[in-house]
């Protein structure tokens, strides 16, 4: 008997896949599911269904005719969502903190980047520090992955924690050098605002980021900043402070 093993982004499609290999209508096959695939996270850890299909043996009796009602087979798609964080009954800091390091594992997990987690609480900040041999899959182009594992840990945080508090994530000395790259920008946005008497549009950015920006060019009375557009494309906007008459 002819086997041939299928695959496809969904169990539908791998059936489609094998059947139209095989030249075999449903009701015409025996399809065995073998791996119903994985959607991955964060566009990482996405594996294909796998399926097996081969035809189906038919009994003839001669003098018989026999009408059987042979049922399609119903494919439900289906993904593995992974949720390690842990639920709890009562807000509780410590155990949020353990559930959120549980769950920043799991994930670079998935993603090919196994990774440890220390957590530092600074007054009503909380750094979960992630040491990796690849820091790149976690951090993303531009810090995007990085930038979307600190949103869900955030979430995760208002969520458990009974004390209100500011979670940070962190792969090597990545904050650090994200905070000197944003607080140059800040100086060159100031220095051209006040030289050309001129708005300066930056690039969209996360709303911490901005906060942070915000911040450095408070200091100066000549300058404001407010925020424009709609996350995730939120900027902000530099212009000189107007004056009041």
């Amino acid at each position: 008997m002819e086997k041939y093993t299928a695959t496809g982004t969904t169990v539908e499609e791998a059936v489609s896949n094998g059947l139209k290999k095989l030249g075999l209508k449903k009701d015409e096959a025996q399809i065995t599911i073998i791996f119903e695939g994985k959607k991955g996270i964060l566009g990482f850890g996405k594996k294909d269904a796998i399926v097996e299909i081969s035809p189906k043996l038919v009994k003839e009796t001669p003098s018989v005719t026999e009408s059987t009602d042979v049922p399609e087979l119903e494919v439900e798609k289906q993904t593995q969502e992974i949720n390690p964080v842990v639920e709890v009954e009562e807000r509780n800091d410590e155990i949020a903190f353990k559930a959120i390091s549980d769950y920043l594992t799991s994930i670079a997990t998935e993603m090919g980047a196994p990774s440890t987690v220390q957590v530092d609480v600074v007054q009503d900040q909380v750094i979960f520090h992630m040491e990796t041999q690849k820091p790149g899959l976690v951090i993303g182009k531009h810090g995007k992955v990085l930038n979307a594992l600190q949103s869900l840990a955030q979430v995760l945080m208002h969520r458990h924690a009974k004390s209100k508090l500011t979670a940070i994530v962190n792969v090597g000395d990545y904050r650090e050098r994200r905070e000197a790259v944003l607080k140059q920008l800040a100086d060159r946005t100031s220095e051209k605002v006040l030289r050309t008497n001129q708005a300066v549009f930056l690039e969209p950015m996360p709303a911490f980021e901005r906060k942070q920006i915000h911040f450095y060019i408070s200091k100066n009375d000549k300058l404001s900043t407010h925020s424009e557009g709609n996350e995730p494309h939120r900027y902000l906007v530099v212009e000189p402070t107007k004056k009041r008459f």
